[in-house]
């Protein structure tokens, strides 16, 4: 996968196939789209994605907004999806300020070769986000483009969407999220040193510190799924602060992965949340706390043993 970032001035010279969007956790909904995008590559065109960086609503707040999907971790899906070309164009505000008919003949048409657009019923570009899936329509007959545009799919009595999935994140039911997501809500990082309080009480942790923009559910213990090289592990994931230990503020997710004693430092590696279990809790004592991780390496085992 080709990533073109930090610049406005590129030019693909390959035909392509475009999804755009804000693609923030690329759930079902999203999925659907891609969909498509294999599709047309049966037809000789390279798929690309074309997004913004900042985000549209990070840059008009000032501040970072909470994500389901940082950057990395888009990256790491949508090279998974052999996507051929990631445009992760500069959002600023002459950009904010592009007309929509303009975006698209500018952005789209010329500096991405685009043969096709594929995109969903709620898309918006363009200056005071006017652009729409209309416009697309109107336009591709004008330029002699194909636009396909994608119904959103529904769960229930709700349509999917990234906002949706944010509601159940910060509730912490990780299986209606899995659902909605089409794969669990995962946590993507290098293991990093820690204080290795694990060690001397002989539960050893892989350490995460989660990305400020990394959207984190309910502080408190997780049955977990860890990848790593290409294999599975069960873990039991505790996200927050430590206050046990009296950790300070840093955000950390804390995983012991069962069955398993490599040395695994600077590794990369992701954290499947696949069930919420308690909430964080300060103990009374080191010893309290060892006891209560050991009662949830038990319930971790057997949740997963009872879904063989």
């Amino acid at each position: 996968m080709q990533i073109i970032e930090n610049t406005t001035e590129f030019h693909i010279s390959e035909p392509t196939v475009i999804a755009i969007g804000k693609f923030d956790g690329i759930h079902r909904g999203h999925q659907k789209i891609f969909e498509k995008l294999f599709e047309a590559k049966k037809q000789g065109l390279k798929t690309a994605v074309f997004t913004f960086d900042p985000s549209p609503e990070s840059f008009f707040s000032k501040k970072q907004q909470p994500e389901l999907t940082t950057g990395a971790e888009k990256r790491s899906i949508f090279s998974k999806m052999q996507i051929d070309y990631l445009v992760e164009y500069p959002f600023r505000q002459e950009t904010a300020d592009v007309l929509p008919q303009d975006y698209v003949t500018d952005f789209l048409l010329n500096k991405m070769n685009g043969r096709k657009i594929v995109a969903g019923t709620d898309v918006s570009f363009g200056k005071g986000g006017c652009g729409d899936a209309a416009l697309l329509e109107k336009m591709s007959k004008e330029y002699d483009f194909q636009f396909e545009k994608v119904d959103k799919i529904r769960l229930g009595e709700r349509e999917i969407s990234s906002s949706y999935i944010r509601e159940e994140v910060e509730k912490g039911n990780m299986e209606n999220a899995e659902k909605l997501l089409g794969r669990p809500y995962f946590l993507y990082g290098t293991v990093e040193d820690g204080k290795k309080l694990g060690r001397t009480i002989g539960i050893p942790t892989a350490n995460l510190y989660p990305k400020k923009e990394k959207l984190l559910p309910p502080n408190g213990v997780y049955y977990s799924l860890v990848l790593l090289d290409k294999e599975q592990y069960y873990g039991v994931t505790n996200i927050g602060c430590r206050p046990t230990i009296k950790d300070g503020s840093r955000m950390s997710a804390e995983t012991y992965i069962l069955d398993f004693d490599r040395d695994i430092y600077g590794k990369d590696i992701v954290v499947e949340l696949k069930h919420f279990e308690r909430a964080e809790h300060k103990f009374a004592s080191v010893d309290a706390l060892t006891e209560a991780i050991r009662r949830d390496i038990e319930e971790t085992s057997r949740y997963f043993n009872e879904r063989k």
